[in-house]
């Protein structure tokens, strides 16, 4: 397969807003490129075959600057350009730096235009195609003819698409049946959809439900096979060298064999949570582990599991699922009840609410563990907060949001000096037609720009909604909302209205706020 049509198809998907027209594109392209399928699946998914090559951003940006016009003609097929990476991944020892930059110059200086920029955008990890994982999804069951229910859960199984494309097209359902879930490749897990309150759970979920204490831990996927434990987190990294606690409280989990799904949490004496960054030290240093984990000590909370000696658990309904966990000590499960009423689930809520922790999970006593997927049967209920806040600028958008502006800076008055602070940014929360018009209201108010941003006078206020607020070095008030996105504008507002610095950090937690002063 010729570079070029991977490229078209990229265009297309990246152009176009009809769901229907992307995995179409997508699943002929699959269809057609062969041998070259397992290249083609991996770059359609926005990776590499080979994974990293040792060429980071920095290189990139040095041999895209110092190119010169594009070639005319073109012509490089699939393994041509897969043949490069090779090379450049196989450099090493002294003057590699150097050879992998003129290895990559070459190929780029032998590119047309819209094929350098898809590589590009394809080495940085920046392809964004609008062929989001679902998408892709639909476009193997498309391009196979195998039900998508079939393909979706053999991803949910290995995690990996191209993977689940080659062998899809290549060996079909039978081949998708060999998949099994495999201790130490750590599944995708199961994610939890949104309730208001715990009445409406109750109400979507019927008239009984289990309700989990919502932690603001760091979610580990914990493996064991004999003496041998691993720990993965939600984006599948293996963190077990970090967590030497959490490892010694597995080993004494009732099974010698088994995959559960947990939370590690810092905390207090009383068993009240620190706040999420103290937990996160944890996981941001390698070296002086051992001092760090009697500073900063985590408590292992099991919730799910999903194997359990030679059972594969995630097609058990949840309450048999729940029934094998309550062979864990208490100390190292999940609070959890069982309610039957309204108001029951709102007295559970309250009790975890009331020991600091951010809310509760609503689960469906009948609900299977959907791996990688947001499920129903999981909802999720905790307080959210509101501030309006001042934009102090905003970032060009890529893929479907390419030419408009689209990640808001947003920050707060400091009431000492009567200047905005940042306190962090978002692109959450905007449709097309509130992209289109603050586009044009925010280049009305510009003050300078550089390649990616553009930033304006702080006279626009807009609702934020968020989780809570942190103490962070990144931002110059010293704080950063979490989960923030936007709820709408306040052309009601003046700037003057907005909200104070002093407001946001009232909402500190109380372990955070003299950090954040």
């Amino acid at each position: 397969m010729l570079l070029e049509r991977v490229v078209g198809t990229w265009e297309t998907v990246r152009d176009t807003r009809s769901r229907t027209r992307k995995r179409e594109a997508l699943a002929a392209c699959l269809r057609d490129a062969g041998p070259d399928l397992p290249t083609v699946a991996c770059w359609l998914a926005g990776t590499l075959r080979q994974g990293r090559i040792g060429i980071g951003p920095s290189t990139v940006q040095t041999a895209w600057r110092e190119l010169h016009q594009p070639a005319a003609t073109g012509g490089l097929s699939v393994p041509d350009v897969d043949a490069v990476f090779d090379r450049i991944l196989a450099e090493g020892g002294p003057g590699s730096n150097a050879r992998r930059l003129a290895e990559l110059q070459r190929l780029l200086g032998t590119v047309r235009e819209n094929e350098r920029l898809f590589l590009v955008r394809l080495l940085n990890g920046e392809l964004r195609q609008g062929a989001t994982e679902g998408l892709l999804l639909d476009a193997i069951a498309e391009a196979s003819g195998i039900r998508l229910q079939r393909v979706q859960r053999a991803f949910m199984l290995v995690g990996d698409l191209p993977r689940v494309a080659t062998t899809a097209l290549t060996r079909g359902e039978a081949g998708l049946d060999t998949f099994r879930i495999e201790l130490f490749r750590p599944l995708r897990p199961m994610l939890a959809q949104t309730a208001e309150s715990p009445v409406q759970a109750m109400v979507l979920l019927g008239q009984d439900a289990f309700v989990d204490h919502k932690l603001d831990g760091v979610r580990l996927q914990i493996h064991r096979d004999g003496s041998q434990i691993r720990t993965y987190t939600r984006n599948l990294h293996d963190v077990t060298s970090m967590v030497p606690d959490v490892v010694e409280a597995a080993s004494r989990l009732p099974w010698a064999r088994f995959i559960v799904d947990a939370e590690a949490i810092s905390l207090h004496p009383d068993g009240r949570p620190r706040p999420f960054q103290t937990t996160m030290r944890r996981f941001g240093r390698k070296v002086d582990v051992a001092s760090l984990r009697y500073e900063v000590p985590l408590a292992l909370q099991v919730f799910d599991c999903l194997l359990l000696g030679d059972d594969e658990t995630i097609d058990w309904a949840a309450e048999r699922r729940f029934r094998e966990l309550m062979q864990v000590p208490a100390r190292y499960r999940i609070a959890r009840t069982r309610v039957s009423d309204p108001d029951e689930a709102e007295a559970a809520y309250d009790a975890a609410t009331d020991l600091g922790h951010e809310g509760v999970m609503v689960k469906d006593p009948q609900g299977i563990y959907q791996a990688g997927a947001r499920g129903r049967s999981w909802l999720k209920v905790k307080p959210t907060h509101t501030l309006d806040l001042l934009v102090l600028g905003a970032e060009w958008g890529s893929g479907r949001r390419e030419g408009t502006l689209s990640n808001l800076h947003l920050g707060a008055i400091d009431p000492a000096t009567g200047e905005p602070v940042m306190l962090g940014k978002t692109f959450k929360g905007l449709t097309d037609e509130l992209l289109a018009w603050q586009t044009t209201a925010l280049l009305e108010l510009e003050t300078g720009r550089n390649d990616w941003q553009v930033f304006v006078r702080p006279e626009l206020v807009v609702e934020i909604a968020f989780n809570d607020v942190q103490a962070s070095s990144q931002y110059p008030g010293g704080m950063a909302l979490r989960f923030a996105r936007v709820k709408r504008y306040r052309p009601d507002k003046r700037p003057e209205d907005a909200d104070a610095l002093d407001a946001v950090r009232a909402l500190l937690p109380v372990d955070s706020a003299s950090s954040a002063s």
